[in-house]
């Protein structure tokens, strides 16, 4: 990875992205694997290592898998249940109460925790994505590492030190300027976070609610933390959370936002949020990292403006509870990555690069809703606390824990696209094949794939024309399969049929030309 501070005078590439954040190396890396330029623009000159969200959802894991960095993954959280066991053992030997080991962990709402074990061990949503199903406990720091790794190894630009300081956006260029040159690009898509210099000079709209918390979150050394009550807990006072890692504190008051958000965080700040919220003497004698946040919900009408695009909290802001805000801007990176190259190369259908927006705006609106609503939840007056009895009395149950676990997991997430078939629109089932392979192994490239379970040359036929786009596998599976599959390169189901009656061939090929070219364009050599 280039690290240079530079930019050099008049560079000219296919896409900048302002922002070298999870999100922006994300999307950086989905434009190198189909060889499209790019580079990338971060202000810090090294890996944030502020303690932000703790976790990934689902479909985090399952694109990130398929890419092929599960084993990384794997790491990175068998070091984060090492330190949380450790976090149980020092309150073990501080003497506090209650302390043992948790329920397997599902998620939380509003603090309210999910217990792992009262999910149906069998339910087939949280069985689809394979290997990636059990990979979650992967702070944010940590994940933005492992992309700045991965980065470097597709060969993408980094610029570290260098911000974004302006840029003009014409029919068919944007000229990009930093304190260290010009930079002429054909795109400029925005990951710069939630105070987005791009979005505010592009001059999006950014309607939304206004916040009415103050939160913060830190890594501390302290004294008097065996009196503190281990994970989410509400107080009359506002709610506290104390770990899974040691040292790890979050509080949530409800006396307006910050006065200076930007301010740097202290031991005597924390110390009083903490106090207050758990009515605890405890005594910060270190901060090693620390950050506020507020529930200030907004979201930018549209995603683009001609050639300038917003991803990640550029995009949409909300709480940052259960680490929502994470997994819905690595969900856009990936989504808007492989369109984005499809424009740049020339091969994109009419109106790809507007499907970005439509399909990814839903997600980011039900998200603010459903961040609002813990908000309103965790509000220390009687009638939001008997709520809350309520829920928590209501999370206990079986149906309720599946509910909550699949909508926070992101496993229910479908696109509304053109078909019937229960797949479509869904993130493409982890198929095991008989070879010991499985689907996310072949989904590394980033293209199309075109999934023959039925040894059909019809089926193979239809994909003739795109060979440059998609791929074809005739491969058998070792259990229940569709007769044929088309994956769009972000992991998608665009198109599925299932075996017709007695013979195992497809029942049908309707929709699949509509398919090829709704999202590959038109065949190289003619009608598909």
């Amino acid at each position: 990875m280039d690290t240079t501070a530079g930019t050099g005078p008049d560079t000219e590439v296919e896409v900048v992205v302002a922002g070298g954040g999870p999100v922006g190396l994300m999307l950086a890396c989905e434009l190198a694997l189909p060889k499209v330029g790019v580079v990338v623009l971060e202000r810090l000159t090294e890996v944030d290592a502020t303690i932000k969200a703790g976790a990934i959802n689902t479909p985090t894991a399952e694109s990130l898998y398929r890419r092929g960095l599960l084993p990384a993954l794997e790491e990175v959280q068998r070091e984060a249940l090492e330190r949380f066991a450790s976090f149980l053992r020092q309150r073990e030997a501080a003497g506090a109460d209650g302390v043992a080991q948790p329920p397997r962990f599902a998620g939380h709402f509003a603090g309210i925790m999910l217990r792992g074990d009262l999910l149906d061990a069998d339910d087939p949503d949280f069985h689809a994505a394979g290997p990636a199903d059990d990979v979650g406990l992967v702070p944010q720091a940590a994940l933005e590492r492992l992309l700045a790794d991965h980065a470097a190894e597709l060969g993408v630009t980094v610029r570290r030190g260098v911000e974004l300081t302006g840029f003009d956006a014409a029919a068919d260029q944007v000229t990009v300027r930093t304190a260290d040159g010009v930079l002429r690009a054909g795109w400029l898509v925005g990951c710069d976070g939630g105070r987005s210099t791009v979005r505010r000079l592009a001059g999006f709209p950014f309607p939304g609610t206004p916040p009415e918390i103050t939160g913060h979150q830190a890594l501390v050394e302290m004294t008097g933390g065996e009196g503190l009550k281990a994970g989410w807990n509400g107080t009359d006072t506002g709610i506290y959370a104390h770990g899974p890692l040691p040292g790890r504190i979050l509080t949530v008051e409800f006396d307006g936002p910050p006065a200076d958000r930007g301010a740097p965080v202290t031991a005597e700040e924390l110390q009083a949020s903490l106090r207050h919220t758990s009515g605890v003497d405890v005594t910060v004698t270190k901060v090693l990292t620390a950050t506020r946040f507020t529930d200030n919900a907004r979201q930018v009408p549209d995603y683009r403006r001609g050639r300038v695009l917003l991803a990640g909290d550029a995009a949409h802001v909300h709480a940052p509870f259960g680490g929502q805000g994470l997994n819905l801007g690595i969900g856009d990176a990936v989504n808007l990555g492989w369109k984005l190259a499809a424009t740049v190369q020339g091969w994109a259908p009419e109106d790809l690069l507007d499907t970005y927006s439509a399909e990814r705006h839903p997600l980011g609106a039900w998200v603010l809703e459903w961040t609002r609503a813990q908000v309103a939840l965790m509000r220390p007056e009687s009638h939001a606390r008997a709520l809350r009895g309520v829920l928590t009395e209501l999370a206990g149950t079986v149906d309720a824990t599946a509910f909550f676990a699949k909508r926070i997991s992101g496993v229910l997430h479908r696109l509304d696209l053109p078909g019937d078939h229960p797949l479509t629109g869904r993130s493409a089932p982890d198929l095991l094949f008989s070879d010991g392979t499985r689907l996310g192994d072949r989904l590394r490239s980033g293209g199309g794939l075109l999934l023959d379970l039925a040894d059909d040359s019809a089926l193979r036929g239809r994909a003739s024309g795109y060979a440059d786009r998609v791929r074809v596998l005739t491969a058998r599976t070792t259990g229940p399969a569709p007769a044929g599959l088309l994956v769009r390169p972000d992991g998608c189901t665009a198109w599925a049929v299932d075996a017709a009656p007695g013979d195992g061939a497809p029942a049908s090929l309707d929709g699949l030309d509509d398919a090829l070219r709704r999202w590959f364009g038109d065949p190289c050599d003619g009608p598909a």
